[in-house]
Parts: C-alpha cells; structure tokens; sequence
C-alpha cells in the first residue's frame, strides 16, 4: 500500500460526521457506471444501512482526504439480504442469526489512487477485525477489476442475485470464510 495513507475504524456515529466525504468518495470510484450510481440513491442507502447493529467501516485518509472506505454489517434473522438469490443454493444457507455472516455493502476508492494496494489494506483490516463465520458481498458481473480482486482474496462465487429495488442489476454473490485472530 501507499505510504502516508492510514486507515482508521469508524462506528456509525463517527462515519456520520463525514457523511458527504463518503457520498464523494462513492461517486468518483464510480464516475463511469452508469445510471444507478447517483448521490440520492447512495445516501438512502447509507441512511437504511448505518443504523444497523454492529454496522462498522475502515476509511483510508491521505492527509485530510477520504480516498476509500469499506463498510458493512451482521446480517440479522430479519435481513432481507438473500431476497432475490438465484442459482442453487445449499439448504439453509440464506439462515441468519446476526453472528453468521457479516454483509460487505461497498468498498469504494477514489479513481485516483486505484491499483494501489488500498482497497486490499482496506478489505484486510475490516475482515481482520470480525467475529462472524463467513462474510457475503455482490459484485457486478461486468466489473472486471472487482472480480479480479476478489478472486485474489479467496472470494467464491455462489449463485447471482437481483435485488428488489427499483432498476437494481444482477449481481454476483460471493462468500469468503472469515479466520478468527
């Protein structure tokens, strides 16, 4: 990873005093993809997302900048996270409890300081501070570097899934077992 970028945890509380830097940083990285990635819809989903329990996120900062983030949350019995899940999938997989799986929503830097090592400083140090069995992420088919990425850091694929929202793609569903410290 790049020198002088740190990384620092930050709780739902913490995350909301930088709120409009994540907007930001979530737009840039996806400047050239299309339609679905507007600030609207990324704040409605940040607002039903943070409140979560145990919603938790790591941030990379150079200086004073934000140039990348991951955040997610435990998937409770009630999340309505598997809604939409294609393919064949193992009995009892989509079964939460809020210890089971914990669901990475975004990991997102800034166009700039791609293909640097951030985002896997990023994903380790989140994934290196979880207690649950496995974690869960969806991934466009068409994002080649993610998909790429993700290979590398032992993500599996399991089946596809499509969202119930309004003008929401067909994602890819990984899983990766998460190693207890």
């Amino acid at each position: 990873m790049v020198q002088n970028v740190r990384l620092r945890h930050y709780s739902a509380a913490e995350a909301e005093k930088v709120l409009t830097q994540l907007v930001d940083v979530y737009l840039d990285a996806h400047a050239d993809d299309g339609s679905l990635y507007t600030a609207e819809r990324y704040e409605g989903q940040l607002a039903a997302h943070m409140p979560r329990p145990g919603w938790a996120s790591v941030t990379a900062w150079a200086g004073d900048e934000l140039i990348g983030y991951i955040y997610g949350f435990p998937l409770g019995a009630d999340t309505r996270w598997w809604d939409g899940i294609q393919g064949s999938i193992p009995s009892g997989f989509t079964d939460e409890n809020g210890r089971r799986t914990f669901g990475v929503s975004e990991l997102v830097v800034r166009c700039s300081w791609q293909r640097r090592g951030i985002a896997r400083a990023l994903h380790d140090e989140l994934m290196g501070s979880r207690a649950e069995e496995r974690a869960a992420l969806l991934v466009r088919p068409d994002n080649a570097a993610a998909q790429h990425a993700y290979d590398a850091w032992g993500w599996q694929p399991v089946g596809r899934l499509r969202p119930s929202w309004d003008g929401a793609p067909l994602f890819e569903v990984r899983t990766k077992p998460i190693m207890p410290n």
